[in-house]
């Protein structure tokens, strides 16, 4: 190298990056006709970690400290660049910074609904969306895979590709759970960690870990909820048919309610308030007679007198009817006694 060449070079003899923003993940340092110095500091902060990469293979990584740049401090590259013996003069090397930080609430959810099988419906069409957390872990891994030799790589453009993946890894989430979706409903947390246990090697490939994830919310499409809800209501009687109706109508008492209130005529009168539940539950019992509800009320034995007294006290003891409704029917069914 003659006297001129060496006057006009640059070299470099602190390396460090001080994170000008929020979200970058990776900043390569400024390298462009500049050499690195034997005996050069490289500065890796908290949170920090840098890699050196000669002529586009990875070598070495550096964690938090200060390093003083050697053979002895770069082994790998030391090897990638044939130094059989301590090296004196200036080098060139591509040098990363990776942000090692947790990046904090970055959202996932579902655009569109997800069909799922389900142990309890078959297959269910649902909705969630939620928030998780992750940061780099393994640079090198991260530099081949994603970011490669740009300045910089942010939080913001590997943000689609992370969503990607939660949202192909959903439905081997819940069957690799073996929960039901109506237990995941109810306890987000055991759906939170199915999600984490399926997609940690996913972000694992990639350099990531992914720290921590929750789930704000699991929904249905709303044909799918009434659906449900009608399920439900069969649940909550054991499959009875009988109580089923009776349930079903209990559920259109404010409607009965309103068309009795506007003087909706022989129907109105018939299924208002309580007598709508007395017809609900005798509509199973004479089913198989062919009788006609209204008749079937009209010929109430005291067994079936007491037992709609019963269903009405329980509806008034939820505030579905008032007192002043219980105690005209009371008084309506009581008159089928004499």
């Amino acid at each position: 190298m003659g006297l001129m060449d060496f006057l006009t070079k640059q070299f470099v003899d602190v390396i460090e990056w001080t994170e000008s923003q929020d979200g970058t993940l990776v900043w390569r340092y400024p390298m462009q006709d500049l050499e690195i110095q034997n005996g050069a500091v490289l500065v890796v902060r908290e949170s920090q970690m840098a890699l050196f990469v000669n002529e586009g293979k990875v070598a070495d990584v550096f964690g938090p400290g200060s390093y003083k740049l050697s053979t002895q401090t770069l082994p790998l590259l030391t090897n990638l660049k044939n130094w059989d013996k301590l090296f004196e003069a200036p080098f060139k090397s591509d040098v990363y910074f990776f942000g090692t930080r947790q990046q904090i609430d970055q959202k996932w959810g579902t655009p569109q609904p997800i069909t799922i099988r389900d142990a309890d419906f078959g297959a269910v069409r649902l909705r969630a969306f939620g928030n998780y957390s992750y940061r780099v872990a393994v640079p090198a891994l991260f530099h081949t895979e994603i970011s490669g030799t740009r300045e910089s790589y942010t939080v913001q453009e590997v943000d689609g590709h992370l969503r990607g993946l939660v949202l192909q890894n959903i439905s081997a989430a819940i069957a690799g759970s073996g929960v039901a979706f109506l237990d995941l409903a109810a306890n987000q947390w055991v759906f939170a960690q199915a999600l984490i246990k399926q997609l940690a090697p996913a972000f694992d490939k990639i350099g990531l870990k992914l720290e921590a994830m929750t789930v704000q919310n699991v929904s249905l499409p709303e044909e799918l909820q009434k659906v449900m809800d009608q399920k439900i209501g069969m649940g909550m009687v054991g499959g009875d048919m009988g109580k089923f109706m009776q349930y079903q109508t209990a559920q259109a008492i404010p409607k009965f309610a309103e068309g009795a209130g506007q003087g909706g005529g022989i129907a109105g009168d018939a299924m208002g308030l309580g007598a709508g539940v007395a017809m609900g539950q005798l509509l199973a019992q004479n089913l198989q007679a062919g009788l006609h509800p209204v008749a079937a009320v009209a010929g109430m034995k005291p067994e079936d007198v007491m037992a709609t007294l019963e269903k009405l006290a329980e509806l008034k003891g939820k505030g579905i009817l008032t007192q002043e409704e219980f105690d005209a029917k009371k008084a309506e069914l009581l008159k089928k006694l004499v």
